[in-house]
């Protein structure tokens, strides 16, 4: 098992961070946040064309990179970090669903960033549902494809990714697996914690930087005992977080026999890690942190969001438990 990057994931990381900060730095995220889309369908056309994401994992016999769930790891981690609009997750779960069960047909589309698909995570509630050009619902062990139907807009806790529901009435099934839907849960678990990583290290990073020029009582604020310890409280928790997305990250790809158990630690430690550092990193930024111009509370936002997009922790705990036959 490796918990280290390689080269070549370093790389892809380095890549995609610069593009980010390059097309899509925090400003632009409140704009596109706040525009008709919800995000720049520009930076989306981008991130698909130059960098062929979209495609990441799909298999190269259907457009795709053929990559592994490390590299999407690597990849989620910085989308998250960036705060990144659009529905790039929402897609990335969709792309996991229809590789899992073998529904090759729709990925060559979505591979090209032309086909805009979501999952619905929670009965008919979607990520960018309202976006989506596609929308697979699961349904016990079958998997249904909508095109169409209405889609009513959430008002939602984040603003930079919006949520729909969808009328499923309309949907066919195309594929039905209880195994391959199993797995596919699994592995959004783990897109789902690489992108928390992404926020818990940004918001850490921020918190840091602010301790190192914010000055009262004629001392910086990083000086004093209780805010020092505060701080490595929140580097610990990312340590262990990044180790366990990693782990999780490999099994996806090495140890498919260690993925559900890593896969249930991954959201039953990083969701609520992720938001303990995003509420800790407002609220050291002081009455400054709770006001909108400020950026920290887009960051509490996201981890709040993240951390039941897939079921509350305790949920994930007790799956765990029941795994380790506790």
């Amino acid at each position: 098992m490796k918990l280290v990057l390689t080269r070549e994931q370093q790389e892809l990381r380095d890549a995609v961070r610069s593009f980010l900060a390059s097309v899509s730095p925090l400003p632009a995220v409140r704009r596109a946040a706040e525009s008709e889309t919800g995000y720049d369908p520009e930076v989306y056309r981008r991130l698909n064309g130059e960098l062929g994401l979209a495609g990441l994992v799909v298999p190269q016999e259907h457009g795709g990179a053929g990559a592994g769930h490390a590299e999407l790891a690597v990849v989620l981690e910085e989308t998250g970090a960036a705060l990144l609009p659009g529905p790039f997750l929402a897609t990335t779960l969709a792309t996991i669903l229809l590789t899992e069960v073998g529904e090759k047909e729709l990925l060559p589309d979505i591979a090209a960033g032309t086909t805009v698909a979501t999952v619905a995570l929670d009965g008919d509630r979607a990520l960018n549902g309202a976006e989506a050009d596609l929308v697979l619902a699961i349904d016990g062990p079958r998997v249904l494809a909508v095109r169409g139907g209405a889609r009513t807009p959430l008002t939602t806790l984040d603003i930079t990714r919006r949520q729909a529901r969808v009328d499923l009435g309309s949907g066919e099934e195309i594929a039905s697996s209880e195994t391959a839907v199993a797995r596919a849960r699994d592995l959004f678990a783990v897109a789902v914690a690489a992108e928390q990583l992404g926020v818990l290290r940004a918001s850490l990073d921020a918190i840091v930087a602010y301790a190192k020029i914010r000055v009262t009582f004629g001392r910086l604020i990083g000086s004093y005992q209780g805010v020092k310890h505060k701080l490595a409280d929140m580097h610990c928790k990312l340590e262990q977080a990044e180790s366990i997305v990693r782990h999780a990250a490999w099994a996806a790809d090495e140890a498919p026999e260690e993925l559900p158990a890593a896969a249930a630690l991954a959201q039953a430690y990083v969701g609520r890690a992720c938001f303990e550092v995003a509420r800790d990193h407002l609220l050291l930024h002081g009455g400054i942190g709770f006001t909108w111009e400020h950026d920290a509370h887009l960051y509490y936002k996201r981890a709040k969001t993240d951390e039941v997009l897939l079921g509350p922790p305790r949920v994930h705990r007790a799956r765990l438990a029941d795994l380790l036959e506790l």
